[in-house]
């Protein structure tokens, strides 16, 4: 049977914010309108929560670093958040640091409430409508997110846009996962199938280079820690590494377990791009799900998505969406035990 969604909090405008629980393929889920989030993932078995978030949502707004939510409407950064579209200029909110355009902006998909559309026992579809001009992107977009869990461990993300204008639109899931309740992850090991990453500058915007992983601390082709040996602080990977050059069929691009738990996390998708980012910065000043506390890389993300600062490098997969096209992007998140 369904369960019905509840009352989760209110922002600060008064508007309700809902949760609501789907169980299926030994996960359990739960999930909040609050940018059609996950707020809590468990697996059978397991006690500890396979993901970072908060009991309560007074502290998503002020403290969360994009817990479990969905970025957009261009997840990832934007370069001084100016683009170009068919000759004419737009500038974006520059939510970071006031230099650049991150997840949307300061008001982007991410930290606004989603509409609970349609809802099961193992699924759940939310719906948002992002206007013409909001954040400073062009036209009307509309854009939604399944979740839907599946026999085998699979938590599958199904993301979806339309818009009446030619647009930037690059969705990502943005969960912080620790898949063994570990102060860290840097024990975890894991393995990514791309043969290139993406340089950054200071400001981790990409510098346009296209760099073979071989011999450097970004080759994880073979299953290895993600704790470099011999050095004396984590390394903080905050980078996108090159699956592809354009959006295709869903396919592995990478596996990540811990040894002390026995749970490996597979993440399947037809992405081009895949960022791993560590949570090197992560110092969360309140108590995270179970009374945890959050510190620097309590958790890491998988975010599957159009390259990073995509319209300002035309070596780069492209994110423009237009009118008659229809954003489709997958990803499954496929969780077992040894």
């Amino acid at each position: 049977m369904a369960a019905e969604p509840v009352l989760f909090g209110r922002t600060h405008d008064g508007e309700p914010v809902h949760s609501l629980k789907i169980t299926g393929g030994g996960l359990t889920v739960d999930l909040m309108s609050w940018g059609a989030g996950i707020r809590d993932l468990r697996m059978d078995g397991h006690d500890a929560p396979l993901v970072l978030g908060f009991e309560e949502f007074e502290h998503y707004p002020v403290h969360s670093p994009y817990f479990g939510v969905t970025a957009g409407r261009y997840a990832n950064r934007i370069a001084h958040g100016r683009f170009t579209i068919d000759g004419t200029g737009h500038q974006l909110d520059r939510n970071e640091k006031g230099a650049n355009h991150l997840h949307g902006g300061t008001r982007g998909i991410g930290r606004r409430v989603w509409s609970i559309a349609e809802h099961g026992a193992d699924f759940c579809r939310f719906e948002i409508a992002d206007p013409d001009g909001h954040m400073g992107y062009p036209g009307n977009c509309g854009i939604s997110c399944t979740y839907r869990l599946k026999p085998g461990g699979v938590l599958s993300v199904v993301l979806e846009a339309e818009t009446d204008r030619p647009t930037l639109c690059n969705l990502a899931h943005h969960s912080y996962f620790n898949l063994d309740g570990g102060d860290t992850i840097l024990d975890h090991e894991a393995m990514i199938a791309a043969d290139h990453y993406l340089p950054v500058d200071g400001e981790l915007i990409p510098t346009g280079e296209i760099c073979a992983v071989a011999g450097t601390e970004f080759d994880f082709t073979e299953m290895r820690p993600i704790r470099l040996g011999g050095r004396e602080t984590p390394f903080g990977y905050d980078h996108n590494f090159c699956l592809s050059d354009a959006r295709g069929p869903k396919r592995a691009v990478a596996l990540v377990r811990s040894l002390c738990s026995g749970i490996a996390m597979e993440v399947w998708t037809g992405e081009p791009g895949l960022q791993f980012y560590t949570g090197l910065k992560l110092n969360v000043p309140v108590p995270g799900l179970d009374g945890r506390r959050y510190g620097s890389c309590g958790g890491f993300c998988m975010e599957s998505q159009v390259w990073p600062d995509s319209p300002n490098h035309p070596q780069f997969p492209s994110a423009v969406l237009r009118p008659g096209t229809r954003l489709l992007q997958e990803t499954d998140y496929i969780f077992s035990r040894e």
